[in-house]
């Protein structure tokens, strides 16, 4: 039987300078997409940030993709958010917008953690079943 994971993906140690620095990647990356979604008319600030996040999530860890939620509000604020390219003050929705961003990172982030985990435990070769359980009757 095949193993899951990630097949073709390195996967980087957490807390780990390299996942920091691919949590700076990923966000620049995300930028330029976001960049081109809003020449193309979307509203959408923080569209394409998530699935970095989560991508990241899944191949440096948590602390990098915090790191780069942490990282992703300032950038969103300063280039997308009108008027461009400069920080000003933030209207209710925009401010609501940023809420919204911070919730579903930290799901998306969680989702992320608990799939490296699950691929953690099934490449170790699953769960060991124990011998006897409560529910049995071993009669």
């Amino acid at each position: 039987m095949r193993r899951a994971g990630l097949v073709g993906v390195a996967r980087v140690r957490p807390w780990s300078w390299q996942a920091f620095l691919l949590g700076f990647v990923v966000v620049a990356m995300s930028a330029a997409l976001q960049g081109v979604c809003v020449s193309l008319g979307a509203k959408l600030y923080f569209a394409a940030f998530l699935p970095g996040l989560f991508v990241l999530g899944l191949v440096a860890g948590a602390p990098a993709a915090a790191f780069a939620s942490v990282l992703t509000i300032p950038l969103v604020w300063w280039a997308f958010m009108p008027p461009f390219f400069e920080f000003s003050s933030l209207t209710s929705a925009h401010a609501d917008s940023i809420k919204l961003f911070c919730l579903l990172a930290v799901l998306v982030i969680g989702l992320a953690d608990l799939c490296r985990a699950t691929m953690a435990i099934i490449s170790r070769g699953g769960l060991k079943p124990r011998n006897e359980s409560a529910a049995t009757n071993s009669q």
